[in-house]
């Protein structure tokens, strides 16, 4: 949309007093300043790989929040993309014990994995 602007008092252009500025860049207290923000901080959020991770809906019975798509990519980065949901697969309250002969894991993935689903399940609506 483009915003015209009328000349300032004290800076009235005298050859030309009824001539109106073109915005080039959207001014503050305008309406169009907080989408002009927006846009602005989206695109450099994408652009470091942040995602928008809430979902917004409206329709006549309301308004719904919902992060599917930052569930499904999460499933997705940590290779859980095909499985399906079961109960706990284990007896509740026995004792785990170190297992000598398992394979050795990076503890920062399942440190990033445990991150994801703390923030997943902080931020749910």
């Amino acid at each position: 949309e483009e915003v015209y602007a009328s000349q300032p008092d004290g800076f009235v252009d005298p050859d030309n007093p009824n001539h109106v500025y073109k915005l080039k860049k959207a001014l503050y207290r305008l309406k169009q300043a907080l989408r002009v923000w927006y846009d602005m901080l989206s695109s450099f959020l994408l652009s470091q790989d942040f995602s928008k991770g809430l979902q917004i809906s409206q329709n006549p019975r309301g308004i719904f929040i919902n992060q599917l798509k930052y569930a499904l990519e999460s499933l997705k980065k940590y290779g859980f993309e095909s499985c399906d949901p079961v109960d706990t697969p284990m007896v509740e309250k026995s004792k785990l014990d170190e297992d000598k002969e398992g394979k050795t894991i990076d503890p920062s993935h399942y440190h990033g994995m445990i991150g994801t689903l703390l923030y997943l399940t902080a931020s749910r609506p």
